[in-house]
């Protein structure tokens, strides 16, 4: 039996996360007490030839039982219940304009500004996020982005998901970023008139980037070090990596050179979830 927390930041994606975790086989539950859990845990053991797998959406919502989540989920893994904790967060800046696009009050607002919720949300959320199993930043993640993101850590037992990230600088560092690569040392197609309005997706762009020398050192070197870290990295017990490689506006260098290393990662055997976050912008 897995069981997923999902949790985080009011406006991050929760609602969203456990939407898709339910349209690839988990029955899920929104917005339930932590006391409550542990029955959950029971009910679902008692059920497993029609539950295999089971998400929670547990957050501040819970009000003052939501302190008593992280010592049920300890409880849990020390009862040997696996049991992951998936933490949406997202920029302060984009929270505070998704609220005032929905017109919705900040459940810890209490009538006031939007602001103030947000930060003791924040100071709320700090236990648990650092016993998170994985983070998600939608800062600037499209619906359908965070979907495969979704799918690749959730979808099947696979224990260990390289994320791939291709990123412009000028929209700004992903920050659920483990590794950060800047690629803008690279020659940019987009100083070539026929290249200009294609992207590291086509092959005319990708033969560009990839006939340079310096490029090719590059990626060897990349290639390198993740084939390093990883087991590294797998050893230590992690469960996902974020590796973000960004050039000046995430849609040629970045992206080929990301799908030049999510190929070379997916014939080590390693499950890669690839995002393109800026191609379309």
């Amino acid at each position: 039996m897995r069981f997923v927390i999902v949790t985080g930041m009011s406006g991050a994606g929760k609602s969203l996360a456990l939407k898709y975790l339910e349209d690839i086989g988990y029955y899920c539950v929104d917005n339930l007490p932590a006391p409550l859990i542990s029955n959950f845990f029971t009910f679902c053991a008692e059920n497993s030839e029609t539950i295999e797998k089971a998400a929670i959406g547990a957050d501040i919502r819970g009000g003052r039982y939501f302190a008593e989540l992280r010592p049920i989920i300890e409880a849990a893994k020390q009862d040997d219940i696996r049991c992951e904790i998936l933490f949406l967060d997202c920029a302060d800046a984009m929270l505070l304009n998704r609220y005032k696009e929905t017109r919705r009050e900040h459940p810890l607002a209490g009538g006031g500004r939007v602001e103030e919720g947000i930060r003791l949300e924040r100071d709320l959320l700090c236990g648990i996020r650092e016993i998170a199993s994985y983070e998600i930043d939608t800062t600037r993640s499209l619906t359908r982005q965070l979907k495969a993101r979704i799918n690749g850590i959730f979808a099947d037992e696979e224990s260990f998901v390289v994320n791939i990230t291709s990123f412009g600088f000028k929209y700004g560092v992903p920050g659920d970023s483990d590794m950060v690569y800047d690629v803008r040392f690279i020659p940019n197609p987009y100083y070539m008139s026929d290249l200009r309005d294609l992207t590291g997706n086509d092959a005319d762009v990708q033969k560009f980037v990839l006939s340079n020398s310096v490029s090719v050192d590059f990626l060897d070197k990349l290639k390198d070090m993740t084939g390093f870290l990883l087991p590294n990295y797998v050893n230590e017990g992690k469960s996902q990596i974020v590796i973000s490689i960004g050039c000046t506006g995430g849609r040629h260098r970045s992206v080929t050179i990301a799908n030049e290393l999510s190929a070379f990662l997916k014939k080590q055997g390693y499950k890669c979830v690839l995002t393109h976050r800026d191609v379309e912008l």
